[in-house]
């Protein structure tokens, strides 16, 4: 067997399938959804709905974050992530919705009170 043929034969060959499977599927289905696109009304009362589902899962996780964390986050306590979680959103309203300042204010609220500890 020359080189090519153990390489080809080799245990790297199969995830590497898969992975270009993947993507072609992948790239499918994005360019199904570029081409039908353009004859969807966005206003539709489907697209609503699709709409008001995606908020709701965001806030529902958002929610679960603060109340019931995992990793990292669950060593503060609740009051530090609702003081962040405040802090983010005061800065969010008072930048005109500036999602980059809110999150970066979040981020450092939690930063400093996990330095700082409860107080």
């Amino acid at each position: 067997m020359n080189g090519l043929e153990s390489f080809l034969n080799s245990d790297f060959m199969a995830p590497m399938a898969a992975l270009g499977v993947a993507a072609a599927v992948t790239y499918f289905w994005r360019g199904v959804g570029v081409a039908v696109s353009g004859k969807m009304d966005k206003d539709s009362a489907i697209f609503r709905w699709v709409t008001c589902v995606a908020y709701a899962l965001l806030a529902g996780l958002i929610a679960r974050m603060i109340l019931l964390p995992i990793g990292p986050l669950a060593e503060l306590g609740l009051e530090q992530r609702a003081g962040a979680t405040i802090i983010s959103l005061a800065v969010f309203f008072l930048t005109r919705k500036n999602l980059l300042a809110g999150v970066t204010a979040g981020a450092v609220a939690l930063v400093l009170m996990a330095k700082l500890g409860p107080l």
